[in-house]
Parts: structure tokens; C-alpha cells; sequence
């Protein structure tokens, strides 16, 4: 099959021929009908994930058809339509007893433990606890948004923000984390601000439910979510906060950062990860794609091949990378 292949952190990828993937016993392989084009993906590919290697495939969110099934699994068979979380959970440790699949101790992460799907195909360990059925109504490519820019605002915004109807939520970066978490948060009734230096980026955000945008926040706010992954981000972030206010933070930091704290505790606000969301979870998701309260097929602003990856994939280093969601579609 083709496939995206990082030789070295840094330097541009290449396509190549690599093998197939086989289904592992209880997983199966999907072919890849569409694949998101991600920051994370850049922040992997910039050496700042310690536990990647290289050479590795990039890509771990994505929508396709079952390809192969792995021996001991039922319930799923070829040709079924289906997304998969970015964190794919071992089902078995004490966090997946608990339902925090999101959080699983022995998780694999296409992309990032194994090569991912920027691919033809690309392999799913767990099926019975990582698949979601992707409904007849819905497009393999807006599904493809739904495994890690759909699935992970909306947990961050409705569960771990808890944002409340009528409270102000700021969303710094408004690429495709940033605009799904816009849309969510603006569907419960939330007053959302955009917050992003790209003007393309506070039009989309706007359009898509924020009240204004702009490129530096110039009010206090209840709820901060950073989806860009930035120190001076997490910084205005936090200093925009009213007393007992909330952070979120999606977006992967580089490193260690230097906060102040005093600011934490003299105002008494929260700082909260939010790291995606569990297969099981995708039903509250589903059923307002499902009854028009969200679209994600309208964040997908660009659809590319494989051979314009290494390009796609540099332009997200950039002050003012494309705005929307870039999918891939491996056999255009």
C-alpha cells in the first residue's frame, strides 16, 4: 500500500510503498476512506512526542470500511463503516473498568504508537472496545473529523469545561479542535469568543456560532480552552480568567513550561486536561450530528491526497496555517 512515511523529525516525509497491515487477534484493519491532517500530527512529526520513533506512518484520525477481521471478533464484519477514537483503549485495565478509556494505562495511538492512517489502510487493536459504527447518513469524511477534533471538544467543552449555558467561553485557535469546540459550545448556550491571529479562522468561527472573534482576547471570561497548544496561549489563557474560572487544555504542549502560579491560587482557577473521549461515549455525539444540532461536515474546509501531505503538514508550523479541517483521502 502507499503511505506517508517520517524518516526523521523535521524533515519532510515521503510517500512510499510499506506493507499491509494484518488484523491482530480481537483488532481488525480498516481501509481508509478519509484521515484528518492534525496539529498533533506536526507535533509528532517535530520530534516533541519523547516515546515516537522514527521511521513511522502520522495519522490517527480517520473513517473507513472494515477491511479484515482479527481472529475472536464479533459484532463487526468486512465492509462496515466505521471511526475510531485516537486513543485506542485495552479495555482491561483499571481506567477501562472505570469507563476513562481516554485516559487507558496501555492505550495505542495510531500515529503515534503505531503507524497510523496516513495510509490505505491501517490496523485497530480492540475492535469490541475501540470501533463506532459510523451512521448511513453520514459522510466517511466529516466522520473522519470525529475522532479527534469532533470527539475530543466535545468532551473537553460539555464534561471536563462543564461550560454552562450563558457563560462566556474563549477558544484559543480556532483550527479544527478550536472551531468544533466553537460549534459545541455555542449548540448548549454558551456565549463563545474566537480567539486566533488568522482572519480566515475568526470568519469560520463566527460563522459557526462564536459571537465575535478576535486575535487577542480583550474581555473576561468563565471558561478558556487553549486548542492550539502554545505557552504564550496558556499564559493569556490564564491571565483572562475571572475568579473561579476554568481552563481546558487540548492542544499538546512542547516540552516543559514556566506558569505562574501565585495566579492560580490567588484567583482560585482550575487548569484541566482533556485528552479525547471513549468509543462508547460517541452516542450523545452522534445523536446531535444525527438531529442537526452540529455539522461536522461543515468544518472540512480542504481534501487532499497522499502526495500533499509533506506540504499540508509543514503549513500547520505556520502563524497562520489554513484555517477549517484539512481530510485527507488516500485513493483520490
Amino acid at each position: 500500500m502507499l503511505a506517508v512515511v517520517v524518516d526523521a523529525f523535521g524533515v519532510a516525509p515521503v510517500v512510499r510503498e510499506v506493507p499491509v497491515p494484518r488484523a491482530a487477534p480481537g483488532g481488525v484493519v480498516l481501509a481508509v476512506a478519509a484521515t484528518g491532517l492534525c496539529r498533533s500530527d506536526w507535533h509528532g512529526w517535530q520530534g516533541h512526542d519523547r516515546d515516537l520513533t522514527v521511521p513511522y506512518v502520522p495519522g490517527h484520525e480517520l473513517a473507513g470500511t472494515v477491511h479484515e477481521v482479527g481472529a475472536g471478533v464479533t459484532g463487526w464484519a468486512v465492509g462496515d463503516r466505521v471511526t475510531v477514537p485516537f486513543v485506542c483503549a485495552c479495555g482491561t485495565c483499571a481506567q477501562c473498568q472505570a469507563g476513562q478509556h481516554q485516559v487507558c494505562t496501555a492505550q495505542q495511538q495510531p500515529g503515534f504508537t503505531y503507524d497510523g492512517s496516513f495510509a490505505e489502510y491501517v490496523a485497530v487493536p480492540n475492535a469490541a472496545v475501540n470501533l463506532v459504527a459510523v451512521p448511513d447518513g453520514l459522510d466517511l469524511v466529516a466522520a473522519a473529523a470525529l475522532g479527534c477534533r469532533f470527539a475530543t471538544a466535545y468532551r473537553a467543552v460539555t464534561q471536563v469545561g462543564a461550560v454552562r449555558p450563558g457563560e462566556w467561553l474563549a477558544v484559543f485557535g480556532c483550527g479544527g479542535v478550536g472551531l468544533s469546540a466553537v460549534m459545541i459550545g455555542a449548540a448548549g448556550g454558551a456565549r463563545v469568543v474566537g480567539v486566533d491571529p488568522n482572519p480566515a479562522a475568526r470568519a469560520l468561527a463566527v460563522e459557526h456560532g462564536a459571537e465575535y472573534a478576535v486575535a487577542s482576547l480583550d474581555r473576561a471570561v468563565e471558561v478558556t480552552l487553549d486548542a492550539v497548544g502554545s505557552v504564550p496561549v496558556v499564559r493569556s489563557a490564564l491571565a483572562a480568567l475571572v475568579p473561579g474560572g476554568r481552563h481546558v487544555q487540548v492542544g499538546l504542549l512542547p516540552g516543559e513550561i514556566t506558569l505562574d502560579v501565585s495566579l492560580l491560587v490567588a484567583r482560585e482557577l482550575r487548569w484541566l486536561g482533556s485528552h479525547g473521549m471513549a468509543a462508547y461515549a460517541y452516542a450523545g455525539l452522534l445523536g446531535l450530528v444525527a438531529r442537526g444540532t452540529l455539522h461536522p461536515e461543515r468544518l472540512v474546509t480542504r481534501e487532499i491526497g497522499l502526495a500533499d501531505v509533506p506540504a499540508a503538514l509543514a503549513e500547520l508550523g505556520a502563524d497562520r496555517a489554513p484555517a477549517g479541517i484539512t481530510v485527507i483521502r488516500p485513493r483520490r
